[in-house]
Formats: C-alpha cells, structure tokens, sequence
C-alpha cells in the first residue's frame, strides 16, 4: 500500500507524462506525428500511407530497429558501443565471403558473421569492464581497427549472397516485410528479457548504481559484457539485412552513420542515456518515428541538410520533454510529512519501459 508520503499533492495535478509514463508518450508522439505527416503528405496532392511508402517505412524501421535494440541494452548498463556500424559493414562481408553465392553455404555464413560479431562484442564488453577504459573510447576505437581492416582488404564488393538468401530482404507478407516480421520478435525477445529473467533484471540494477549493486550480489561485469555481446550480434543481423538486400558484402556501410541513429531512437524512445532507466518498448517507439521523418521527407523531397536539423531539432526536444517530466514527477512528491519523521519508503515500481528498477543508494543507512 502507498504510504501518504509518496502520493501527490491533492493540489498538484498529473501531468500527461505522470499518466501515461514516458514509454506511453512516446507511442502518442508516434501516433501524432504520423496523422501530421499525413496531413502535410496530403496537402502536397499525395498520399502518405501508399503501399510503396508503408513497404519503405517497415523496412527502414527494420534495419534500424536491429541496431536500437542491441543499442537499447547496452545504454540500460550505463555503456555504449559506437563500432555498430563497422560490425554491421563486417557481417556483410564476412556472410557474402563465406556464402560465395552457395545456397548449402547459408547456415554456414550465417554463423561465421554472427560469431565474428559476437567475438567483437566481447572484446567491447571485455575492455569496459576489465581494463575500465570509458565505452566510448573503447568501442570508438574497436570500431576503427575493423575500419581499417575493412579498407585494407576490401576496396568494393566482397563475395555472393546466394538468391535463396536475398529473400530475407525482399520477402514481404501483404505490406510486412520478413525483416519488419523479425525484428518485432526480437524486440518482443527483449522486452520479455529485460522484464523477467535475472539477466535482465541486473541490467537495470548495473545501469542504476553498479556499485549498490556489487553490494547487493550482482557480479556487475557479466550484464555489461552480455549487453555488449547482443548489441554487437544484433548489429550483424543487421548487416545480414544489407547483405541480403544489396547481394554482396559491401565493407562501406559503415558511413551511413547507422550507430548514430541508433543512439537517437534510443533517446527518443525514452532510454536514460545514464542507464538504469527506460526499455526496448519505447525503442521500438523512437524507431517508427525516426522511420516515419525519413519516408515523409523522401515523399517531400525535403533538402537532406534540412532533413538532419529537422531530426536532431525533434531528439533534443523529446530529451528535454522527458526530463522537464521527471523534474515534474519528482516535485509533487512530499518526502516529509508535518508531525513526524520520515517513514521508510517503499521500494520502487518498474520503470518506464517494462523492466525492473534499478536499485537506488542508501543515504544514512540501509533500506
């Protein structure tokens, strides 16, 4: 039962973020944007929700959803990992070299790119945590040795995606795309992860205080280091996706700027980039939208450089709605009632997003 110290002021009225949480924020900005968009597709003698522009939109949100959920676990352990665009160029190439257009060579190819990328990812998670040296430099710098490698060995294409394979990035079911289909079960996957597992679970405890939690029994470097190895296999599903689609490896990818974008649809969909707080849900979320401006702007033919400020401009303004919400949240709360001391408080729901909560530090003693 709540304790009358952690209720709102009678006279304090709840905020839209206070009812609906971020991740619920995120899905209305979602649905307001793409009526929005439909409005100003319409007033240009267009038509926003066309086959070809649902088909485009799903399978942008694929591509990109790949890399923002393997993005969304690593930013919940209070890491980073900037080499998601190089993994990905490396996944095509090592899946078409391997393939060399053989259907029998599939499964083959397959598992040599998803192993090369988790390797990866354990070199990331393994420095992080091991050596102590910061995310960013970290996998700034594994990102740049697979660049290298990359431009040293592979000046254009590289090897053949068999046919059979190039079905993964052409399928479609009605309007879905296969990848759109994949993708969603892997956010499904990851929501249930992080909401029920004890891998999931110290996630959110490393990303909240990984000193508290130390204390409390989680081996701290083993959530970051998984995190790291999924971002980093995600990353690889999804230069499968580019494989699949361009029928050949192509090591160039990486300078589209994918770990970037990644990042915004993590923000936007309500992760703490501090860790701790927020979920694949809103992920998904962020990801539409950023899809949504992408599929709107072609249809406009809205100048590229416009296209850029237009996006950043809309990331910083749903961080900075966020936090003004949680500044909201946390100011109607009365820590100290008239005519005694505190009480103890009750130990926090879920966060935003469908996982458990961090734990928070103790002041003054234990709770």
């Amino acid at each position: 039962m709540n304790h009358p110290s952690l209720s709102p002021s009678p006279l304090a009225p709840r905020s839209l973020y206070s009812r609906l949480g971020t991740t619920g924020l995120v899905y209305v900005a979602l649905v307001v944007i793409l009526a929005v968009s439909a409005a100003l597709v319409s007033a240009q003698g267009a038509s926003l929700f066309t086959p070809a522009n649902t088909v485009d939109l799903l399978a942008r949100s694929s591509l990109l959803g790949f890399l923002a959920i393997g993005m969304t676990l690593v930013i919940l352990c209070r890491s980073l990992d900037l080499s998601v665009g190089y993994v990905a160029a490396l996944s095509t190439v090592v899946a078409a070299t391997v393939m060399a257009g053989e259907p029998e060579r599939m499964l083959l190819g397959v598992g040599a790119a998803l192993g090369v990328c988790a390797l990866v990812g354990l070199a990331n998670g393994i420095v992080v945590t091991k050596l102590r040296v910061n995310p960013f430099i970290a996998t700034l710098g594994m990102g740049l040795i697979i660049k290298g490698y990359l431009d040293t060995n592979f000046q254009g294409p590289a090897g053949e995606i068999p046919a059979a394979f190039q079905l993964f990035g052409y399928t479609r079911f009605g309007l879905l795309p296969l990848s759109a289909v994949v993708m969603l079960v892997l956010a499904a996957a990851a929501v249930w992860m992080l909401a029920r597992t004890r891998l999931g679970h110290h996630m959110y405890a490393v990303g909240g205080d990984a000193e508290v939690a130390r204390l409390s029994g989680v081996r701290v470097a083993a959530p970051v280091v998984t995190a790291h190895v999924l971002c980093s296999v995600l990353a690889g599903v999804a230069g499968l996706l580019l494989a699949a689609r361009f029928g050949t490896g192509n090591a160039l990818v990486y300078d589209n700027g994918y770990e970037l974008e990644a990042i915004a649809a993590v923000v936007l969909g309500g992760t703490y980039l501090l860790g701790g707080r927020g979920g694949v849900a809103g992920t998904i979320a962020g990801v539409f939208i950023l899809a949504t401006l992408d599929t709107v702007f072609n249809v406009l033919a809205v100048d590229p450089f416009v296209k850029d400020v237009l996006r950043g401009t809309i990331v910083i303004a749903a961080v900075a709605l966020y936090a003004r919400g949680q500044l909201s949240r946390a100011a109607v709360r009365v820590r100290f009632p008239s005519g005694g001391r505190p009480p103890p408080e009750e130990s926090p729901g879920p966060p935003d997003g469908g996982g458990p909560s961090a734990p928070e530090p103790a002041v003054g003693g234990t709770r």
